[in-house]
């Protein structure tokens, strides 16, 4: 079955061509700017994890550095900002410093750019972009240079289409190992050697503990010294799976309300985007920060965290922060940098954080 979100994308483009005659549908409704008040200066959040909000800081020209569904962003050791958008333009990878001037962009190979991830090896950097649309994943230079490049796999029977094949999203184990999660299409995590050997499979699409609806993002949880653990997502059930680093589950995170994107870890606290608590036919979203407990202390863009009787309770969207927040960046301040999808191609936020 097709994920929603191509469906959605697919459905989207054959409407708009059918011409000005067609009917005006939901999706293309949801194209159009949010008529939203524009609110720099605004404080969201709570508690300790209260911030500022900053729209103007990636201001750019659009003529020369366009944007159309923003993805993900990652920081390397030179504070430099990489962000993925789509579209087939020239710069499916986005530069920026801390100010948020564009330093550089590349990337024509990327046109459906989703998932980031920044690895080390050594003393040198390196990125993977995952590309759903072209079902494939890239090992690149910090300037672009392709690697390394995983198509879909053969070493087992689900994929006998590379259409099945649709990636989100990656994570590097502590000796380089790649742990793909395929969150658009069958929904397995695949793992491979750093050279790009196949060693195995778990998780695929269905109910159940070790099972997987909606696998959109992956990283390695190293807040328990000595015992790394993969955190992975489970968007359409609302939740985050933990598993051993062999493919064996741990346990469940449920987030009810929360469409999660990717887990992002800064120190002992768990940061991510929430990208819809509704429908998809209208903006919505917000962020969410868990402290070790897996417990939510803050949800900027939205209402206060509340619990009853241990569940957490649906949040309530402020109605003007955020479009559709798809990842968010922690930097060395402790600030947040948030890519929205389908916004209206606007450009990454920042949260400074008071």
């Amino acid at each position: 079955m097709e994920p929603e979100y191509f469906k959605r994308r697919k459905f989207l483009k054959d409407s708009l061509s059918l011409g000005l005659g067609s009917i005006v549908l939901p999706q293309i409704a949801f194209s159009k700017r949010h008529p939203q008040i524009y609110n720099d200066g605004d404080l969201v959040g709570h508690g300790d994890f209260t911030y500022k909000v900053d729209k103007s800081w990636a201001l750019q020209d659009p003529s020369k550095t366009p944007v159309n569904d923003c993805h993900e962003m990652v920081l390397d050791k030179k504070g430099l900002i990489y962000m993925t958008t789509t579209g087939e333009t020239n710069n499916n990878i986005i530069v920026y410093d801390r100010s948020g001037k564009v330093l550089n962009s590349w990337g024509k190979n990327f046109n459906g750019a989703h998932g980031l991830t920044l690895s080390q090896e050594g003393t040198e950097e390196f990125l993977f972009i995952t590309d759903p649309d072209a079902g494939r994943v890239y090992k690149t230079t910090l300037k672009g240079d392709i690697l390394l490049t995983l198509d879909t796999p053969k070493e087992f029977s689900h994929y006998n289409s590379e259409k099945l094949y649709k990636p989100t999203e990656t994570a590097i184990g502590p000796k380089g190992d790649i742990y793909i999660a395929d969150g658009y299409g069958e929904n397995f995590i695949v793992q491979y050697s750093s050279k790009g050997e196949y060693i195995r499979h778990f998780g695929g699409k269905g109910k159940g503990d070790s099972k997987f609806d909606c696998c959109h993002g992956i990283t390695l949880d190293t807040r328990v010294p000595n015992s790394p653990t993969l955190l992975i997502t489970s968007r359409a059930t609302q939740e985050f799976k933990r598993f051993t680093l062999e493919g064996e589950f741990i346990e469940s995170i449920s987030l009810p309300g929360c469409s999660v994107c990717r887990p992002v870890l800064d120190g002992e606290y768990l940061y991510f985007a929430v990208i819809i608590t509704n429908s998809w036919e209208s903006y919505d979203g917000m962020l969410a920060v868990l402290d070790k407990n897996n417990k939510v202390i803050s949800f900027p863009g939205g209402t206060a965290p509340k619990y009853e009787n241990g569940i957490l309770k649906k949040p309530i969207y402020d109605g003007k922060t955020f479009l559709n927040p798809h990842d968010v960046l922690v930097d060395n301040d402790h600030s947040l940098y948030v890519p929205q999808w389908n916004s209206g191609k606007t450009f990454p936020i920042k949260l400074t954080r008071v």
